[in-house]
């Protein structure tokens, strides 16, 4: 009777590799589970960026309990590597315990393993078994597999806008247009992201501090970065009086560098801020070498909040979409709105405040194939 690998297993590694989240950039999330007779002898996850890998750290959990995992299968969310990095090669630890089957989810397209991770499996006798759901493995590691093919980081572009499509009010008001669980899966996004991105416009307007604020939370903090082609950050800004705390890199045209005097330069340097000139692209930063400079620097993936025009530039970027993924977040809200020569769904009159807008609850969220209805009954 042939092996049939159980989905549950499968399943189990993906929900431990998630735990790695935020932890692991530029590497991948991996999980690990090691069975034998439909039980589960061991599991593991790649915890961190130089730490254990997933398979390693399933097997010295095993061990340390004593457990025997000789003849058992493992499952594994990515193809274990077969190269000496930060850590040995797991498919060498797999051989020399005794595994005798190899369940593997997603294809690593790394050159230093895809497929040589496989090879090295089954030259040793190692039963393997590929691409199991490698749909579902597939998608928790959307960020690593553009990374490790483009060199370039993933982009998030998000926004957050009421029921009738605004952003803001037309007084620059936006605070707050979603809650507070909104808010904080936010800052969760921020957390298991390696940059978070803004323009010099939003600095200006909102002062942020970009940084990741969940309670009692072990997310690492992510770069920060700002859009600023003429070099305008303010010293007292937020960032600025963070930066020596959390890193802040800044993006400003080499042709206003020229302008910019050595003394403001070293002051923002001086304060913990790196400034990074790039070439001009249509009167605006070249957002593809900011990018190539950003995945050189190893960020592998970059949360964007800022304002529509950066987004455009990001959707529009001389005809090429640099945007990976979009979170838009739509609240239960309806403004209206006073300006001129947009389309909205309500216009022509608009709240005095976000406290006095319209007022709605979320009674049903149905799809029409890659639409989506929202029914919403209006708070009285």
């Amino acid at each position: 009777m042939s092996f049939i690998p159980q989905e549950k297993f499968m399943r189990r590694a993906i929900e431990l590799a998630k735990l790695g989240g935020g932890h692991v950039h530029p590497n991948p999330l991996v999980g690990a589970v090691i069975v034998r007779d439909g039980q589960i002898l061991a599991e593991g996850y790649h915890h961190k960026c130089g730490d254990l890998h997933a398979e390693r750290d399933c097997l010295k959990n095993a061990r340390e309990s004593n457990v025997d995992v000789s003849g058992a299968e493992m499952y594994v969310t990515l193809e274990p590597c077969c190269h000496t990095g930060k850590q040995p090669p797991c498919t060498q630890a797999v051989i020399e315990s005794g595994i005798k089957t190899v369940i593997i989810g997603s294809r690593d397209p790394n050159e230093l393993v895809n497929g040589k991770g496989v090879r090295h499996l089954e030259e040793a006798g190692v039963t393997v078994i590929q691409d199991f759901l490698r749909e579902e493995c597939d998608a928790i590691n959307s960020i690593f597999f553009h990374y490790i093919k483009t060199k370039t980081p993933y982009v998030i572009v998000k926004y957050a806008m009421t029921a009738d499509g605004k952003t803001s009010l037309s007084t620059g008001e936006s605070k707050w247009i979603t809650g507070d669980a909104a808010r904080r899966n936010v800052h969760i996004t921020r957390g298991t992201t390696s940059a978070v991105m803004c323009g010099i416009n939003t600095v200006l307007a909102d002062d942020p501090l970009l940084n990741c604020r969940v309670e009692g939370s072990q997310y690492r903090q992510p770069v920060r970065i700002v859009l600023d082609r003429n070099l305008e950050l303010p010293l007292e800004s937020n960032l600025v009086k963070t930066a020596g705390e959390i890193p802040v890199l800044v993006f400003t045209s080499k042709e206003s560098m020229a302008s910019v005097s050595e003394a403001g330069k070293n002051i923002l340097s001086g304060l913990g801020v790196e400034i990074i000139p790039v070439s001009e692209k249509d009167g605006h930063l070249n957002l593809e070498d900011v990018l190539a400079v950003l995945g050189e620097k190893k960020i592998d993936s970059v949360f964007v909040e800022s304002g529509g025009s950066l987004n455009a530039s990001l959707f529009f970027s001389g005809g090429k979409c640099l945007v990976n993924e979009v979170h838009c977040y739509v609240a239960p809200k309806i403004t209206g709105g006073l300006n001129g020569g947009v389309h909205s769904p309500v216009q022509g009159v608009e709240c005095s405040s976000l406290d006095d807008c319209v007022k709605m609850k979320m009674i049903e969220v149905k799809n029409f194939g890659e639409d989506i209805l929202i029914r919403y009954m209006i708070c009285k």
